[in-house]
């Protein structure tokens, strides 16, 4: 995918796959991998499963790998969330991660139709407030204020990774 290549993570509604969006309209190579990664499968060995639960978001290690020793692009961004990402976060450069305060992850939340949130089902407020204050889903990173309009988040994204700014592709 890319010489350098750098993962976006972050809590549910922090904005990833918005960031992957406007990374994309702005002419960036970007992999929104909770739709091309993702499936429910065991954090520890990577076992798909049949019934998904509430920890088992987790990329295919493998497909991750294949992709960041790809190297036809110059920078390629990886957007979104996965539990088994100590499996392969020391493939990337720069891993950077989205932060919003509670209030606006809840507002965020709140805002989505459920069918964002594990196969449709009710998001599990209680279970996001934990992870919000232990941060025990996201790998250590460069925290990146998501608060902020996205076209200053991801300049701060590029900004970040030393990759200058491509003028807007409308």
């Amino acid at each position: 995918m890319g010489r350098a290549n750098h993962l976006v993570e972050g809590l549910s509604g922090t904005g990833k796959s918005s960031v992957c969006r406007e990374l994309t309209r702005r002419g960036f190579q970007a992999v929104d991998g909770d739709r091309e990664l993702a499936y429910p499968g065991d954090p520890e060995t990577g076992a798909p499963l049949a019934v998904s639960g509430r920890d088992d978001h987790v990329w295919d290690v493998a497909k991750v790998r294949a992709l960041v020793a790809d190297q036809r692009e110059e920078v390629t961004f990886f957007c979104g969330g996965s539990r088994n990402f100590p499996a392969f976060v020391d493939a990337f450069d720069t891993v950077l991660v989205l932060e919003v305060d509670l209030a606006t992850l809840h507002r965020r939340l709140d805002a989505r139709p459920d069918e964002h949130w594990r196969d449709g089902r009710p998001t599990d407020r209680a279970l996001v407030t934990r992870w919000h204050r232990t941060k025990e889903t996201v790998p250590a990173g460069v925290a990146i204020d998501a608060t902020a309009p996205l076209d200053q988040v991801v300049d701060e994204v590029l900004r970040r990774c030393g990759v200058v700014p491509r003028s807007d592709a409308s």
